[in-house]
């Protein structure tokens, strides 16, 4: 990487130090306690938490938490990629599809960017000293309501990690242009309505290596976000997140589809 590179990554460090995620508003604060069925985060569906309101209630709810690494890198042509990874064909759910390192929050993590390093070294070989964490995005849900904590990483020497599948949970590790996802290409949507509320489910295509792949759902929405705090500038496509309320007596069992 010259310097020119190093300096770009250096420099993006620094914007994203300073990038505060919203505030909970206090309706979001009382929330549902639902796990997701699965300990990976991978979901059809998910939304920026503030894109919701929820219903306060007698009871003081705390929902699964589990926490995801974006993991920033420059490429050989100065764009800035990230890494992403297509879960294994054997296992029972969400086989097949494309998400970010992560998943839930282990009591021993100390905090987001600990879960989000530690999942990524188990699931891809990455050493987490070689991630410079620098920031969080706002919590998207997942369809099972599953808060999820995107972690913003930078990986400023990319030929010291040396992609190491588990082969338990990870089929192939990839990386794409991170600016892709809010741009207006090889992207399609389809609308969907869960409790009156339309909504738009973004898929982008992407081909690398002659292999093909389809990034959508919980993942796509993460990306749209991340590129859009990092490059600065919204996507050049409408987004159309619901502002739906979670009723009482939700349960694991009522998810967004």
């Amino acid at each position: 990487m010259d310097s020119y590179g190093s300096q770009r990554l250096v420099a993006l460090a620094q914007q994203l130090r300073f990038y505060k995620p919203p505030s909970p508003s206090p309706d979001e604060i009382e929330e549902q306690n639902i796990e997701e069925s699965a300990g990976k985060v991978v979901s059809q569906v998910g939304f920026q938490e503030s894109a919701t309101s929820i219903f306060k209630d007698r009871e003081r709810f705390r929902p699964k938490r589990a926490a995801v690494l974006v993991c920033i890198f420059e490429g050989d042509a100065g764009e800035f990629r990230v890494i992403l990874t297509k879960r294994s064909s054997r296992l029972s759910t969400h086989s097949g599809e494309v998400s970010l390192p992560g998943g839930k929050v282990d009591e021993r993590d100390k905090d987001d960017f600990e879960t989000a390093t530690r999942e990524a070294k188990e699931e891809i070989g990455l050493d987490p000293s070689l991630v410079d964490v620098v920031t969080v995005l706002e919590p998207f849900l997942s369809k099972h309501l599953l808060r999820v904590i995107p972690v913003i990483g930078i990986l400023s020497n990319k030929k010291a990690f040396k992609p190491t599948p588990n082969p338990a949970e990870v089929e192939a590790i990839f990386d794409a242009p991170l600016e892709m996802f809010i741009k207006d290409e090889n992207r399609r949507v389809e609308e969907s309505e869960w409790m009156g509320e339309k909504y738009l489910i973004h898929f982008f295509d992407y081909e690398t290596e002659n292999k093909k792949y389809l990034i959508w759902g919980l993942t796509a929405g993460i990306l749209i976000k991340a590129a859009s705090v990092v490059f600065q500038r919204p996507p050049a496509f409408m987004e159309q997140n619901p502002r739906f309320k979670f009723p009482k007596g939700a349960n694991k069992d009522m998810v967004m589809r």
